[in-house]
């Protein structure tokens, strides 16, 4: 079988994630250690013993989540099972960090303080409540475009991930989204709702927080990653850092193309993907997206010993 390993994005977060990986496995607690200290912070005991409200915050949540991914890959290559044994890599939204990460474009520590700064810039670059998310079920990509455009009405409204074929999150100014899901019945969705978000994220309101990682990201080095690694924002794979690099930025006020991202990796031949981390969202996307793929989730010592056999 040919495989895929995808890491999760925000919202997969729960109290306790990693930590029986790190118990478990060396090469895992010491991934936690080293972003502690890239932090500066016991990004660890938060993510064990924390209350959730803290982990859910996005400066928190986005190397949270890196780290525990990373954990779990760091626990797969304890057992033999290596990154190279696949041929792509992926992640949603913030997961794109920890892709990198695992394929060795990002380093552990600079991957920890980019999404810190990341998840800060975010939050900062809209004032709370001035913006919004939604989710849009059962319209498709050009649905939803049309949707959007629509209710904008003169403001920032667009579509900000493009999950499966009946899952597309909006992302823009507050009033609009409000407007997108009022009329979305009426366009054919099935259902509209609002998400439990702290900014909107992959929309043209982001721009600041663009600015602030296309700094912050020429500081860094990134290296060509040791698997190719299938970018958001092209939905294709990348492998030059230079190239890398851009994305990355554009990624921020860029719509997260996963749906094409998966339709394109089992195109090129995947059949198995290989969820890495907390929480089985993309799971459930990859089920709808390619019906015919195996889909395992990787989060625990127990998970990590089920993919030996």
């Amino acid at each position: 079988m040919s495989r895929a390993f995808v890491f999760p994005g925000q919202g997969a977060q729960a109290i306790g994630m990693g930590r029986a990986l790190a118990e478990a496995y060396p090469a895992a607690r010491a991934v936690f250690d080293e972003v502690n200290d890239a932090l500066g912070q016991d990004l660890s005991a938060l993510i064990w013993e924390g209350q959730a409200e803290d982990l859910t915050l996005t400066a928190n949540a986005q190397p949270a989540l890196m780290a525990t991914s990373i954990a779990a890959m760091r626990a797969l290559e304890a057992e033999g099972i290596g990154v190279e044994s696949a041929a792509f890599l992926a992640g949603h939204s913030l997961g794109e960090y920890s892709a990198l990460t695992a394929a060795g474009a990002l380093t552990l520590s600079d991957a920890a303080r980019l999404l810190r700064l990341r998840g800060e810039a975010m939050q900062a670059a809209v004032p709370v409540g001035q913006g919004a998310m939604a989710a849009i079920l059962g319209l498709d990509l050009a649905g939803v475009t049309e949707l959007a455009a629509e209710a904008a009405q003169g403001q920032v409204c667009q579509a900000a991930n493009d999950n499966d074929p009946a899952q597309v999150v909006i992302s823009g100014e507050a009033e609009a989204v409000q407007r997108a899901v009022d009329m979305a019945k009426g366009k054919g969705a099935k259902r509209a709702l609002l998400l439990p978000v702290s900014a909107p994220f992959h929309c043209a309101l982001m721009a600041p927080a663009a600015t602030a990682m296309e700094a912050a990201l020429a500081e860094v080095t990134i290296a060509a990653p040791k698997v190719p690694v299938v970018s958001n924002v092209t939905a294709a794979p990348v492998s030059d850092p230079d190239q890398i690099r851009g994305l990355l930025v554009q990624q921020i006020t860029g719509t997260v193309r996963w749906r094409e991202s998966v339709v394109n990796m089992a195109d090129a031949g995947v059949d198995s993907f290989w969820e890495v981390g907390a929480g089985k969202a993309l799971s459930g996307m990859i089920r709808r997206i390619v019906k015919e793929a195996e889909v395992v989730n990787v989060a625990t010592p127990e998970d990590v010993a089920a993919r030996l056999g």
